[in-house]
Formats: structure tokens, C-alpha cells, sequence
């Protein structure tokens, strides 16, 4: 195939190109495979700062080479991990036109009745059960779940191997570090995690945690 030719497929980026953008690429170039075929499509990452560059494979293009190259169509998924960025990006790219989607790991494991807004990230061996609300830009990393009756807001952010049973509320722009634990709320009284809220690594949250907090330990408390 030839350069020119190349540049008439649909063409998709992965917004960052630090860890979070490596990781999500080969999930990304799996999904975007099975739709398209081997060679109907082009993934790039996006980075103004490594622009020009080549890594793990893949072409690094500034953002306005992608918006501006010559192809029957775009789309782009961001691979920031904190969500203030990700929130602006996501902005930028909704002003300019620039269509979101969301990448999905072939074994993530989707099961009833479950709503997912746009941009989201999904990475190996996430679950995902029943009757849950999910926003925009969600980033669910390795081996994290959802139970049932879950609402979740935007750009919200799972490290590895969160655990979020069932019944409860995350807020927009909160941090769920790796292998942290949420008890099971009640319907009609969830346990709710509040709006920039952070949530330490193996932390088990027994009680609602408020809005800005950052809490730590088994059992989860302030960090003071």
C-alpha cells in the first residue's frame, strides 16, 4: 500500500503517548482490527511533545496534523490519566469537531443492562455486570469491576484491580487507586464516593467519602 493510499483510510489516535496512551494502543489496534481488517484503518498516537517520532510501532503526530491530515474520517480516544487534562482535551476535541470513541478489550466481560458514555477506556479483564450508568471518559484499568446498580460519573479513573460492589455512587473527576475496595451500599442508600474524591491504594472505603477527600487504609479514613 502507498503513503498516499494509506492516508484515505479512517484514521484513529490515542491522545497521549506516556504509559497510560502505550498501554491502550494494542487494545485499541485489537478492536479496531476486528472491525475493519488487517489493513483498513490507521492508528497514530497523538502528542504534541513527541511529535514526529515513532513508538512502539506506531507514528506520533501533533494534534493539529491529526485534525488537519487528509482522510475519510477521524476519531480519537484520550489516554490521560488525570482527569482535569483528560476533561480539557475531551473539550478541544468536541469543539473542533473531532469525534471520541471508546476502546474496549476483547475479554472485557459486559453483562445486563449496562450504559457507557462516550470515550471510555476498558482494559483487559474489566467486568462490568448489571444496570449501571457510567459517563464520559471513563478509564477502567486492569482487572477492575463494576457491580450491580452503580452510577458513575465523568472522567472518573480506576488504576488496577478496583473493586466497586454493588450500590454504589462515584462523582465526576474521582481517583480509585489500585486494588481499593468499596463495601456494598443499600438501594436507596448508596455508598457514594464524592466529586474529586480520592481513593488510596488497597484502601477499604466502609463509609461514604466527601467530595475533595482523600482517604487511605483499612478501614478508609481522611488522610490527614
Amino acid at each position: 500500500m502507498t503513503e498516499d493510499s494509506a492516508f484515505r483510510r479512517p484514521l484513529f489516535a490515542i491522545y497521549g503517548a506516556s504509559g497510560c496512551g502505550r498501554s491502550m494502543s494494542p487494545v485499541a489496534d485489537g478492536m479496531l482490527r476486528n472491525q475493519f481488517g488487517p489493513s483498513g484503518y490507521e492508528l497514530v498516537f497523538v502528542d504534541d511533545s513527541l511529535s514526529g517520532r515513532t513508538l512502539n510501532g506506531r507514528r506520533v503526530l501533533s494534534y493539529d496534523e491529526f485534525r488537519l491530515r487528509d482522510a475519510p474520517s477521524r476519531a480519537i480516544c484520550i489516554a490521560i490519566s488525570d482527569s482535569r487534562t483528560r476533561q480539557r482535551l475531551a473539550e478541544r476535541c468536541e469543539n473542533e469537531g473531532v469525534p471520541c470513541f471508546s476502546v474496549s478489550a476483547e475479554n472485557v466481560c459486559i453483562l445486563d443492562d449496562v450504559q457507557i458514555g462516550e470515550g471510555a477506556f476498558l482494559a483487559p479483564f474489566v467486568t462490568l455486570t448489571s444496570n449501571i450508568r457510567i459517563g464520559r471518559h471513563f478509564h477502567a484499568n486492569l482487572y477492575s469491576y463494576v457491580e450491580h446498580d452503580c452510577v458513575i460519573g465523568d472522567f472518573v479513573t480506576f488504576a488496577p484491580a478496583v473493586h466497586c460492589n454493588g450500590n454504589v455512587v462515584i462523582d465526576d473527576h474521582a481517583y480509585l487507586g489500585s486494588g481499593c475496595i468499596l463495601r456494598q451500599g443499600r438501594p436507596g442508600e448508596p455508598l457514594t464516593v464524592g466529586r474529586s474524591a480520592i481513593v488510596g491504594m488497597g484502601a477499604v472505603v466502609t463509609e461514604s467519602v466527601p467530595p475533595g477527600a482523600t482517604v487511605v487504609g483499612n478501614p478508609a479514613r481522611p488522610l490527614k
